[in-house]
């Protein structure tokens, strides 16, 4: 890794001008992956991530998958920015898609039930958690990224086409590739408004 920790989280960025030209294997993007969901925290350790990467025409697919549910919840409404969108996203490498193993979240439920109430949110935690990692280990290989959540208008298409454990439920997807167009300036609140310290 060539940047450090705080570099990466100041670099990374929602970047949705992307192509397939990465200088960075497969090989590299499967590294950064399974050390994100086996290092990245979780509730109880319960380990409730789970994770798919979606390369070539497997990515090009879950975009075609997308656009075709966005069309029938639009229906004769103006298509075109939205599927500039689809476009854009289709266009990048690849895509992460991040699921929570509902089982496991149900188990800790009945397990722990003082608890029971709370799983759902904790695991929802531990997926953002994930999806950092995964964004800032991408980012620290030059790699751009966003994240989109096209759920649960996609979820039963994408389970079926990609072999998807019905007990995942999908959270989010992440779009990745090589950035060709900057994000904009980003405006930040004063930290003084945000953290309080006391001692």
């Amino acid at each position: 890794m060539t940047k450090d920790f705080y570099e990466v989280l100041a670099q990374r960025r929602s970047y949705y001008g992307l192509d397939k030209n990465i200088q960075v294997s497969e090989a590299r993007i499967e590294e950064i992956i399974n050390f994100a969901v086996k290092h990245t925290p979780s509730a109880f350790n319960s380990q409730s991530a789970r994770v798919a990467v979606l390369f070539h025409d497997k990515h090009d697919e879950l975009w075609h998958i997308t656009t075709k549910a966005l069309r029938n919840v639009m229906g004769d409404n103006d298509f075109t920015a939205t599927q500039e969108k689809m476009d854009s996203f289709k266009a990048a490498y690849g895509t992460v898609l991040f699921f929570e193993d509902e089982n496991i979240v149900k188990g800790l439920q009945e397990n722990f039930a003082l608890y029971a109430d709370n799983f759902p949110i904790w695991s929802h935690q531990a997926s953002g958690m994930h999806q950092l990692v995964i964004w800032s280990g991408l980012e620290a290989e030059g790699l751009g990224a966003s994240l989109q959540h096209y759920n649960p208008l996609i979820d039963s298409e994408v389970q079926s086409a990609f072999d998807i454990p019905a007990n995942w439920k999908l959270v989010a997807q992440m779009p990745f590739g090589n950035p060709i167009a900057q994000p904009g300036e980003k405006a930040f609140e004063d930290v003084a408004n945000r953290v309080k310290v006391i001692r």
